[in-house]
């Protein structure tokens, strides 16, 4: 477990402070400084990893003064999706953990105040000392191949018309195998066959870890559940519409399925 008792006011570091999901970037970047030159608490700063040698530093907006972080600059997480990976990485965490302290105030097991234990990252009861730690919530996403085309759909959330491919929460007593089929099933009405780990990603929304398949049709007809989909239907990779952002794992499994059949195409 990483910890900060060697760090002192005068340390380099890499700051995270997070309020939700916004972080504090300074000129597009991390903040790279000690906690004396941006007047920033150490004692509520908590070490999440390491970047370039140098400390990363967590400490939520909650835990600093306003009148240091009036003048700074938070933006959305989902701004800081061009970042390399360790760094987005890292400023999920940091993320979470601020979700953390948000969200589980008050111990569940016997309604006790929670308090934040810096060696474990985790919140503790003060009363019953059980420790609580940050939630996770496993997600499927699944990019669906047709022969040359692939499966897009488009949700009511998105409001630019981006289409991204099928996602969903897994439910308890299912694999995740078994939930891929299911919402592909319950989105879009067809089966799917060939299920197979792609890859996985924090995603700090609040607190999701997305795990990536590949999947292949085997029957039925495109019919979005309108419920949940503003639309849903096949692509070939010249007639694709808006994708999902790049630095996401949904854009990977698209970028990836398309260049499988650009590839099988040529050939």
């Amino acid at each position: 477990m990483l910890n900060n008792k060697h760090l002192n006011h005068q340390t380099l570091s890499y700051w995270c402070v997070v309020s939700g999901s916004t972080i504090w970037l300074e000129d597009g970047v991390i903040p790279y400084g000690s906690s004396e030159s941006f007047q920033l608490p150490l004692e509520h700063a908590v070490q999440i990893g390491v970047h370039k040698g140098v400390p990363v530093l967590w400490v939520d907006e909650s835990l600093t003064s306003d009148s240091a972080l009036t003048p700074r600059n938070m933006v959305s997480l989902r701004d800081c999706l061009e970042f390399t990976e360790q760094e987005f990485l890292l400023l999920s965490r940091a993320v979470q953990f601020g979700h953390m302290i948000q969200s589980e105030r008050f111990c569940p097991q016997c309604g006790g105040r929670n308090h934040l234990n810096h060696n474990q990252l985790a919140m503790q009861c003060n009363d019953c000392r059980t420790l609580h730690y940050p939630r996770i919530f496993p997600c499927i996403i699944v990019a669906v191949r047709k022969q040359g085309q692939i499966l897009l759909a488009q949700h009511p959330r998105h409001k630019t018309g981006m289409y991204t491919v099928i996602a969903g929460f897994v439910e308890i007593g299912e694999t995740l195998e078994q939930c891929v089929a299911r919402e592909v099933m319950e989105e879009t009405g067809i089966t799917v066959t060939n299920i197979r780990y792609f890859g996985s990603q924090p995603w700090a929304f609040p607190s999701s870890m997305m795990m990536a398949y590949l999947a292949d049709y085997e029957s039925g007809t495109v019919k979005p559940d309108y419920t949940e989909l503003s639309d849903a239907r096949w692509y070939s990779p010249d007639e694709l519409p808006e994708l999902a952002p790049k630095g996401t794992i949904a854009r990977e499994l698209i970028e990836h399925t398309v260049a499988q059949i650009r590839a099988e195409t040529e050939n």
